[in-house]
């Protein structure tokens, strides 16, 4: 038998052309930087690069480090424990938050699905369906607890757990031993607490647009797993198609990013390097995939619709002002330290403040990755990592997009651009690991996590809230009231809330009339000849245009005066011997 250990002999090789590594070398330039490895490598031979041994004992090296077959159930057992821990944790964090209208309507929907009602005939949704993505997810958990609450809770628990699993499985790419779990320890730590309150709104409160970063993140993974594969095109085409059926911020935060990052390295290889064309097939045919999506999932709503399935309300397309972006780009700006965790401002110097303000940290590490992975995207020499630009791509364009919005409200409404969380996460795991364990600052980094940690178990022991709007729901119960009409934030929360055993329908004010609120409704619940609505609801306007509904005297103008009139904090419920729905005007509205 040969000996497998080093030549060490400076002759010649007899053999004309040894054999130092099985597979074929498709670039023949050296790699500097295990961060930006995107192929698949041989494990080496623990004698080096050099051996001139025979093909058995390398496959016998080859052999040796790789894991043996009774230990490699421990990275998926692992994986699980830390899932199923992390789910426990999110759902508690996420009954620190009120379940409201917009998760209670989701729940509705999800239940109508179940029981036949596929397409959602007869129901109006807002320009987020979410019908392909957590909708499906929902059906599921209804048909375990059925209409209720804990619903919406148990729901975002799933998701975000998934959002912190699927994106340490990301950052860690293919690579081993202590930078992957580096790699994996970053990314997740970064995600690990959402900021009490406000936080735990905009991440976990109900389906939301953190929601659909979880198909995203496994499109990235398909990405980067399965190599320059020639499925791979169709398959990222059709789960961007998908995705974008349900929520149309999959624009911005998938299809922009991937079209741009595939464009400009086929543009770098094809035009500033001559490469020949078809050397970036891959990139070119992600490109085109990622472009034909639009149309692709335009063409899916329009058969659901035409097939009397449910409408979508249409994208808002307005640019902000320029007297708006000042604005903006401060609110912009909270809203990623909400993201974060890290919105420290306007608290009181405490515990929860210093918690915040630890979390800066995080964000610190997010900003310098994306910030890396920016400049590899443009630089001359190609990093070879595809996914690090996407996402990098991502974060800038998620980020623009929501400055030059509308909806560029407030800090809360940085639900608008979740994904930036969990992509620039990624891109800290996947750039900055090498990087921090070569400045041995790993140390430091752990005593970070531990404050994490801390204030994850301060979050985790806050009081559980009930549904929004709770207290009214069994106060209608307990009165026999089943079948009403109510503002937006009242209508499906008290609905849920009772378990349907008082039903709220979400009506607006325009002035002169009642109207059908056309977003997250259904048509038969206006139907006179199938409800028999008997009360009003009326509440605080928390949105002037999605909830206020009138004041008594209006009421008492349109439906005359009302049997009884209910003062319930601050919220007031007027009863009628009467149905009310006939006397509801036929132009219905759309909202904002």
């Amino acid at each position: 038998m040969t000996d497998p250990s080093p030549v060490t002999d400076p002759s010649p090789v007899t053999d004309p052309s040894p054999v130092t590594d099985p597979s074929p070398v498709t670039d023949p330039s050296p790699v500097t930087d295990r961060s930006l490895v995107t192929e698949r490598e041989m494990p080496r031979h623990p004698a080096g690069d050099d051996v001139h041994g025979d093909s058995a004992a390398v496959q016998a090296a080859v052999q040796a480090e790789r894991p043996s077959a009774r230990h490699r159930w421990v990275p998926p057992v692992a994986v699980a424990l830390a899932g199923l821990l992390l789910f426990l944790v999110y759902l508690r964090l996420s009954w620190t938050v009120a379940a409201n209208s917009d998760g209670a309507g989701n729940v509705l929907q999800a239940w109508d699905m179940l029981h036949g009602n596929l397409l959602l005939h007869g129901w109006s949704l807002s320009d987020a369906s979410f019908y392909t993505t957590e909708l499906p997810q929902y059906m599921l958990i209804v048909s375990v607890l059925g209409r209720h609450a804990d619903v919406i809770h148990v729901g975002s628990a799933m998701s975000y757990t998934l959002i912190v699993i699927l994106g340490a499985l990301l950052a860690k790419g293919r690579a081993t031993g202590r930078e992957a779990l580096a790699r994996v320890l970053i990314t997740a730590g970064i995600m690990l607490v959402p900021e009490t309150g406000s936080g735990v709104y905009v991440l976990e409160s109900s389906p939301g647009h953190i929601g659909t970063a979880v198909p995203l993140l496994a499109t990235w993974l398909v990405l980067d797993r399965a190599g320059r594969r020639w499925w791979v095109p169709p398959v990222v085409g059709a789960m961007l198609a998908w995705v974008l059926v349900a929520d149309a911020v999959t624009l911005y935060a998938g299809i922009a990013p991937l079209a741009v990052a595939c464009g400009v390295r086929a543009y770098r290889h094809v035009v500033m390097e001559r490469r020949p064309v078809r050397s970036s097939w891959f990139e070119l045919s992600l490109a085109a995939v990622a472009v034909a999506a639009i149309p692709v999932a335009s063409l899916a709503l329009a058969v659901i619709h035409g097939h009397h399935g449910f409408a979508v309300a249409p994208v808002q397309s307005t640019l902000a002002s320029g007297t708006q972006l000042v604005q903006h780009a401060s609110s912009t700006f909270e809203g990623v330290l909400l993201l974060f965790g890290a919105d420290f401002l306007g608290l009181h110097l405490g515990f929860t403040a210093l918690g915040a303000m630890l979390h800066v940290a995080g964000l610190g590490l997010a900003a310098w990755a994306t910030w890396l992975g920016i400049r590899l995207f443009f630089r001359d020499r190609d990093s070879g990592d595809l996914v690090v630009a996407v996402l990098a791509a991502a974060v800038l364009i998620n980020m623009v997009a929501y400055m030059l919005s509308p909806l560029d409200i407030d800090a809360q409404s940085s639900r608008e651009m979740t994904a930036v969380l969990p992509f620039a996460g990624v891109l800290a795991g996947r750039l900055l690991a090498t990087r921090l364990i070569a400045a041995r600052m790993l140390p430091v980094l752990s005593v970070v996590l531990a404050g994490y940690l801390l204030t994850l178990v301060s979050g985790v022991t806050q009081p559980a809230l009930p549904a929004e709007n709770q207290p009214v729901a069994d106060w209608l119960v307990a009165h026999h009231l089943r079948y009403g009409l109510g503002g937006y934030w009242q209508s499906a929360s008290i609905t849920l809330g009772s378990a349907t055993r008082a039903q709220v329908r979400q009506v607006q004010f325009n002035g002169h009339a009642l109207v059908r609120y056309q977003r997250e409704s259904q048509a038969s619940w206006y139907d006179p000849r199938q409800h028999d609505a008997t009360f009003l609801v009326l509440g605080p306007a928390q949105h002037p245009v999605t909830d206020f509904i009138g004041t008594v005297a209006d009421m008492r103008a349109i439906f005359g005066p009302p049997a009884h009139v209910y003062h319930l904090g601050r919220i007031t419920v007027l009863t009628y011997d009467k149905n009310l729905l006939p006397s509801l005007s036929h132009q219905a509205r759309r909202g904002p």
